[in-house]
């Protein structure tokens, strides 16, 4: 990589102004390395965040840990927070313990209606952690939203670079949604959707795909194909469509479909490859397992 230079500095309280201008130095080159497009894992995060994506506490908690000059970076105490570490090549400890990187987790839901996607909630509303329990669930986070009136597929890990990966738009995933809404739609409807409509935002949205499903009486069952996608699309883009969305269920996720997985249940799952190998083939390689 070409990215060899450790921590030669220490934050020890009392040090001498040529030590603190050392710390300074290094806290800038580390910011100048973040910026370049390195893959994940191979960037610089703060010692708190690593402390809390290793496992070990969160970041809360991670800063009095610090703070408190327990932990030691190459050797040498660290009492900053923000002092940028490689998590994975520098060498953390905590009270003379190595801190090693905790198993990643990944985990998918069937969630239900009524559930807010968070893990505590202003409202006292109950969340999707209620379907995690003995899952671990204080150390995962979920992989994107879907709001209380939606259901269906949702992913959650303690992988952050995987779940990034996950979200970023320009990979393209594909998510699909069947959506129950209170009027027929045409052909019109459909075009409509895949061409793109301007929101109240300004904002505008597209389909990658729309198909009707099967049709009631009053009412129809649509597929809609998403590219990444703003809050809320769907339900926004029915309401321009003057159509009411009486149930919304994500199905799928790229190559990942939900399936016969009972709502409020959840399924592990184990990567085949690390998570440096980020991106699509990797998010399908590692699926496989589910």
């Amino acid at each position: 990589m070409g990215y060899s230079m450790h921590p030669s500095g220490s934050s020890e309280k009392g040090g001498n102004s040529f030590e603190r201008e050392e710390q300074r130095k290094e806290r800038r080159k580390r910011r100048e390395w973040k910026d370049q497009k390195l893959k994940p894992a191979f960037r610089p995060v703060s010692l708190v965040r690593a402390l809390s994506k290793m496992g070990f506490a969160s970041r809360r908690e991670g800063k009095g840990v610090v703070e408190s000059g327990r932990v030691r970076v190459n050797g040498s105490i660290v009492t900053d927070p923000a002092f940028w570490v490689f998590m994975e090549r520098d060498r953390i400890l905590v009270d003379g313990n190595r801190v090693r990187q905790a198993a990643r987790e990944y985990i998918a839901l069937n969630k239900p209606r009524g559930l807010v996607t968070t893990a505590r909630d202003e409202q006292g509303r109950e969340t999707v952690y209620e379907c995690l329990r003995g899952a671990g669930a204080s150390r995962l986070i979920p992989v994107g939203r879907l709001d209380k009136a939606s259901e269906g597929l949702l992913f959650f890990t303690t992988d952050t670079a995987w779940a990034q990966s996950i979200l970023d738009p320009v990979g393209r995933l594909p998510k699909v949604y069947q959506v129950q809404v209170g009027r027929h739609l045409g052909e019109q409807d459909l075009e409509r959707l895949c061409s793109g409509v301007e929101l109240g935002d300004g904002t505008r949205v597209k389909a990658a795909d729309a198909k009707i499903l099967r049709r009631g009486k009053v009412n129809c069952w649509v597929e809609i194909t998403l590219h990444g996608g703003v809050n809320r699309q769907i339900r926004r883009m029915m309401t321009l469509l003057e159509a009411e969305v009486l149930r919304l269920v994500r199905v799928a996720i790229g190559p990942v479909k939900l399936g016969d997985l009972p709502k409020g249940h959840f399924r592990r799952a184990r990567p085949l490859i690390a998570s440096e190998g980020i991106g699509q083939e990797y998010f399908i390689n590692f699926f496989r397992m589910i």
